[in-house]
């Protein structure tokens, strides 16, 4: 993008990214050079605007390189899970459209199991592929100057976590060359984070995922420095705040809850001083943990609540947030809407299906009929999350719509289960979902990770008990069952449909 070229002029040395896992780093300079080569690689392939690349990469420069040069050829980017069965990962690709895969040396198994017989270009990254060229084949004589031409920019073209089906795409149209410095997304977070040139921003997760992706263009295009690590790991990221003074970084709840469990003498044998904001998001946090977090590090723990399809936003500091707990925050982007199944506006304290209106529109790729879906007769949007506003106009999040237990009738959020599970001492982590039965159609059954494993009978029987202490009646797990870990997205959201598959 453009922001990132007028970085590159002002400030051409100074580090855009560090890749702390292998040494490598980018300059702005060289961010910006090796995607203006890849942008002119692209369109001598003539590729042109609004078709689309896909990478199967790990984080590594090649992504964020490829990223910024397709865009300026005006292309969409769809980077494709690395943690997603090839069939999925087959789903996305053909769905997408793209004319052109790189995929990194380290993944050639998953590529392997892929069918890109149709696929006319194909190009590796690290390393050599069979049935593929070197990325450097790609670039090699190209020009580092800017394409010519008032080419549209291009832009992500993301796919959803999965978690209730197959990823469905988000496409939105391509950004008139006119506007190409200005903003992409509402810029309210800028001010809530605190983002600036002197942001270190740490992203321990993958950048095929929404959030890390845009998160570290933003600090990139802002002047700020994204350190990207290759995958999460709780003692590292300490020492990564320590040794690149991180002021910003940000979290998904389970990496919380890994933190957490390190000894204290690793949590104490870093200096995090520099470290003033992190943020969170993509699932609910359970209210101890983030308590817990906020002991640790202080009022810096700031969370937001939204989606890849970008129809709104709510954030929360830490400070309301303990005023408010287990809150996403009040509305930023878009306002707030709660309805009933049949369109009523729902008053204060009662669950019902969360609306945004205001939003940015968006349409689900190759799916009209979810895009229809997605919207009511008065424009309003929704992710088909549940939820509810206090008197105050603070959301509280209860669950989706498809992870709804229904018992004699009666609608059981999972999540309340989970809450309540989750202040027990003896409980890591906790899911609950519907388990068949004859006379009710179904019952909740709680899956527990155990803070000493392997849990037992007697364990089993007491968190029942607390349960019955602060729920009633249909609410009561029938059974608990004990696993080793729970399944989730990179994003850390839970995949029930893996549980439900799994128990049933």
């Amino acid at each position: 993008m453009p922001l990132l070229a007028t970085r590159a002029s002002e400030t051409p040395e100074k580090l855009a990214a560090i890749f702390p896992d292998t040494g490598e780093s980018l300059s702005f300079r060289a961010l910006d050079a090796a995607a203006n080569q890849v942008a002119h690689g692209l369109i001598a392939l003539g590729l042109t605007p609004g078709q689309g690349i896909a990478l199967l990469l790990e984080n590594t420069p090649e992504f964020l390189i490829l990223s910024y040069g397709a865009k300026r050829a005006g292309l969409m980017v769809t980077p494709l899970s690395i943690h997603l069965r090839a069939l999925e990962v087959q789903h996305v690709l053909r769905d997408s459209g793209a004319a052109l895969l790189v995929a990194g040396a380290a993944l050639r198994d998953l590529a392997a199991a892929l069918d890109l017989q149709s696929l006319p270009h194909r190009f590796s990254a690290g390393g050599a592929m069979p049935g593929f060229q070197p990325l450097q084949s790609l670039m090699a004589g190209q020009p580092a100057t800017w394409p010519a031409g008032e080419r549209p920019i291009g832009r992500e073209f993301l796919y959803s976590s999965g978690t209730t089906g197959l990823p469905k795409g988000i496409r939105r149209p391509l950004i008139a060359f006119a506007d190409r410095h200005k903003p992409e997304f509402d810029m309210s977070w800028k001010a809530f984070y605190g983002f600036a040139e002197d942001t270190v921003y740490l992203s321990p997760a993958p950048l095929y995922h929404a959030a890390p992706n845009r998160y570290v263009q933003r600090v990139i295009d802002g002047g700020g420095t994204a350190v990207v690590m290759r995958k999460f790991d709780a003692a590292a990221c300490l020492a990564l705040i320590e040794k690149h003074c991180i002021t910003h970084s940000q979290w998904v709840p389970t990496m919380f809850v890994r933190l957490l469990a390190l000894p204290n003498s690793i949590r104490d044998a870093y200096d995090l001083a520099s470290h003033r904001c992190a943020m969170h998001a993509a699932a609910p946090c359970p209210i101890p943990v983030k308590r817990a977090m906020m002991e640790w590090w202080g009022p810096i723990i700031r969370e937001y609540y939204a989606g890849s399809e970008g129809i709104g936003v709510c954030f929360i500091d830490s400070e309301t947030w303990l005023c408010k707990p287990g809150s996403v925050g009040r509305a930023a982007y878009g306002a707030v809407h709660i309805l009933d199944d049949d369109g009523r506006e729902l008053p204060p304290g009662e669950i019902g299906r969360i609306w945004f209106e205001g939003g940015a529109r968006f349409a689900y790729h190759n799916d009209p009929g979810k895009t229809a879906e997605a919207y009511n007769d008065r424009g309003w949007a929704t992710l088909h999350d549940l939820g509810w506003l206090d008197e105050d106009g603070f959301l509280f999040l209860s669950d989706r719509r498809a992870d709804l237990i229904l018992s004699g009738g009666i609608n059981i959020y999972p999540a309340e289960i989970e809450a309540v599970l989750s202040q027990h001492p003896a409980v890591a982590e906790a899911a609950v979902i519907g388990m068949r039965d004859a006379e009710l159609g179904e019952r909740p059954r709680a899956l527990v990770v155990a803070r000493n494993p392997p849990g037992d009978a007697a364990l089993a029987e007491a968190l029942i008990a607390h349960c019955r202490s602060q729920l009633g009646g249909l609410k009561i797990p029938v059974a608990v069952d004990f696993v080793t870990e729970l399944p989730r997205s990179e994003a850390g959201k839970l995949l029930r449909r893996v549980l439900k598959e799994r128990f049933f």
